[in-house]
């Protein structure tokens, strides 16, 4: 998979296909400073400058998720309960019926935004 237009037909119902794609093209008009790029089939927003993992998205059929890395992740965990949400040690899991919580994925992504603008790893290390 190349493009995120291919990444967004797999998602079998409409209704969620448009609300990631909104996602993703919210994020991107917030964040001029991101690209987007699939890597192991999967959207990742990463920096434009050094190329390193900003945030990762992924689909479910009840959910779609967001990922921040671990650091990143722990870090927001009580916002992520206050938000609703449900977890695991790696994403953040949002109901295709659930509101987005933009100030949250915002805060996530200044965070990693703050912590990785001059590494010149992909991850976190």
């Amino acid at each position: 998979m190349k493009t995120f237009e291919a990444f967004l037909e797999t998602i079998e119902k409409p209704a969620h296909r448009e609300k990631l794609k909104n996602v993703v093209e919210q994020l991107l008009n917030e964040y001029p400073e991101l690209t987007l790029e699939i890597k192991w089939n999967q959207p990742m927003l990463l920096l434009k400058d050094n190329g390193t993992f900003i945030l990762g998205l992924s689909k479910a059929k009840p959910h779609f998720a967001i990922a921040p890395e671990i650091e990143t992740r722990n870090y927001f965990d009580d916002a992520i309960k206050q938000a609703g949400y449900d977890a695991t040690k790696m994403i953040i899991k949002i109901k295709w019926t659930d509101d987005v919580n933009f100030d949250l994925i915002r805060k996530m992504i200044d965070k990693n935004i703050a912590d990785k603008q001059h590494t010149t790893k992909f991850w976190r290390e």
